[in-house]
């Protein structure tokens, strides 16, 4: 049945295409042609061009709304997962809406409070795309309650222009009322408060002939936010059954996460202190996936999001699902025109923290002989003194002059790689110092230039250089509103302890943009490592040669 479903999606289209209705979308489409480069370790495929290029088409007609992505992998770009192949259509649905019900049939993206329990989502950078297959409902009985019910498969692959699905079924429910919004006689309270509860099973065939695996396994949970003036508070917490998989050695343990924010909120100050506590909560519909494939749930990153070169791209860090106790802490002070620090136009300083340790796993009550394979006890926020992760950073954003402004930012990064497995030349706790200084210059009203100085400094372990030594970035940007973009980047590995592999990773950058319409041109080295967003990473293998892109929305 499901395979004739692309034809139906295309007679609704014919069917609407000349009534009155909307119809938006966007097109992406990235190809390389790559050289190979002994120095770098960088290889030319036998194709030398590759190319990932996408369309959506969305269309909506009263209540009643279609869409569709066509993807085509010919074949994929450096660094995609090799299970991405061919052209098709990877993503269709049909649906009807109202402001009381909102029913999808086919490819749906969903997430359930912040993710612990169900997240369904796509992003392209990474080659990424977990979506459902199947049903969703969302019901709005009254003003600020919202009832959500989602059944499906989920997107494992693209095959030979296919979706593959993954072998579990995906079943979850979640309900979230906003107090004031469903309740007139509470609008007078200065309190907001939202409160939301999930539940979400999957099903897989036992396939096991030594054990008795489990072929129901759920997650359960609540959540809640709350606003008072300038202060916000929100928090989930969810606990998984028994879910014996790849990834925990097949134990019987149970797994929680659980998160929390409180922030603080006024002119020129910002405040936030976040945690995570997660055991045991890969959540695949497939027990017996790994890497990325078939999650069910996302476990968000307690760090700052960088975007620096060396900071993003050396050392990021990976949630680890299967255990990790995280702590954040952001300030952000903004000093007032005029004022003796901030002068003619005020000045930004910004601090962060953040820090990720194991879990202490106790075994004290545990019968490690028994037949039950649970093999340890945890509590919420119960941390060991073994650190997986340690990012102190500052920055202070300084506008000296309408046409002179400066960032100058500092981090000190520790991880334990050990856990990350960034890098094959360490063990144990890489530390990196990083400095950078941006500076942006407007020329006139349509010319402006920007540079970047980057710095990375790993110190030494009993006098011997850590992983691959020192690096040093440079970035210079030039721009002509509100059309052209040129830059040139050179990332150099100056520190090396292999004087051979002390290499320049040269890039230039231009690009057209016209309205809603971009190209984009670049040529050079791309180091390899790991390319990472919201904790979730692929890792991205060394290349040398030309790279176009193009995107288009409508």
């Amino acid at each position: 049945m499901i395979k004739y479903f692309p034809l139906s999606i295309f007679c609704l289209f014919s069917l609407f295409s000349n009534a009155q209705g909307n119809l938006t979308g966007n097109i992406e489409s990235i190809f390389q042609y790559l050289n190979e480069d002994t120095i770098i370790d960088a290889k030319q495929p036998a194709e030398k061009g590759l190319i990932n290029s996408y369309m959506n088409v969305f269309y909506t007609y009263g209540n009643f709304k279609a869409g569709m992505r066509l993807e085509s992998y010919l074949p994929r770009i450096q660094g995609y997962p090799n299970r991405f192949d061919g052209t098709g259509i990877g993503m269709r649905y049909v649906g009807y809406a109202n402001d009381f019900v909102d029913v999808t049939l086919g490819s749906f993206y969903e997430q359930f409070g912040t993710g612990l329990s169900l997240r369904a989502y796509e992003d392209r950078a990474l080659g990424y795309d977990n979506l459902i297959d199947g049903a969703r409902l969302i019901v709005r009985p009254r003003k600020g309650i919202v009832l959500k019910g989602v059944y499906g498969y989920q997107r494992l692959s693209f095959q030979q222009g296919k979706i593959i699905h993954g072998n579990g079924i995906v079943r979850g429910i979640d309900a979230e009322i906003n107090l004031k919004e469903a309740f007139k006689k509470l609008d007078s309270l200065p309190l907001d408060i939202v409160l939301g509860g999930s539940f979400v099973s999957k099903y897989q065939k036992d396939d096991d002939e030594s054990l008795i695996l489990p072929e129901n396994v759920a997650t359960y949970g609540g959540r809640a936010k709350l606003r008072y003036k300038d202060i916000f508070f929100d928090a989930e917490y969810v606990i998984k059954e028994q879910d014996p998989s790849a990834d925990n050695q097949k134990i019987y343990n149970y797994g929680h996460a659980a998160v929390f924010n409180l922030g603080y909120t006024t002119k020129g100050l910002g405040l936030l202190f976040s945690g995570k506590s997660v055991d045991n909560m890969s959540f695949r519909s497939d027990r017996n996936k790994d890497l990325q494939d078939l999650f069910i749930n996302y476990l968000p990153s307690l760090n700052k999001t960088h975007t620096y070169n060396l900071v993003a791209t050396l050392y990021p860090y990976a949630t680890q699902p299967l255990g990790e106790v995280a702590y954040q802490a952001d300030v952000l002070y903004t000093f007032k025109k005029g004022s003796l620090l901030g002068g003619k136009y005020g000045m930004t300083i910004g601090a962060n923290y953040s820090t990720t340790f194991r879990p202490v796993q106790h075994t004290s009550n545990i019968n490690l002989l028994d037949s039950t394979r649970v093999t340890y006890e945890t509590r919420p926020f119960d941390k060991s003194d073994s650190l997986y992760w340690e990012d102190i950073n500052f920055n202070i954003t300084k506008k000296f002059s309408k046409k002179f402004s400066a960032i100058a930012s500092y981090y000190s990064i520790k991880i334990n790689n050990d856990v990350a497995k960034i890098s094959n030349d360490s063990k144990g706790i890489i530390h990196a110092n990083i400095g950078v200084l941006e500076l942006a210059y407007k020329i006139n009203s349509k010319h402006s230039l920007r540079m970047e100085l980057q710095g990375l400094f790993v110190q030494k372990e009993n006098g011997a250089i850590k992983d691959k030594g020192n690096w040093a970035t440079a970035l210079i940007e030039y721009s002509i509103s509100p059309n052209y973009f040129f830059s040139f980047m050179n990332q150099y590995n100056y520190g090396n302890p292999d004087s051979e592999k002390r290499v320049n990773y040269p890039i230039f950058t231009c690009g057209y943009i016209r309205e809603a319409t971009r190209f984009m041109i670049s040529y050079g080295r791309q180091r390899a490592g790991l390319f990472c967003v919201g904790g979730v990473c692929r890792f991205v293998p060394a290349s040398n040669g030309l790279t176009l892109s193009f995107t288009q929305s409508f």
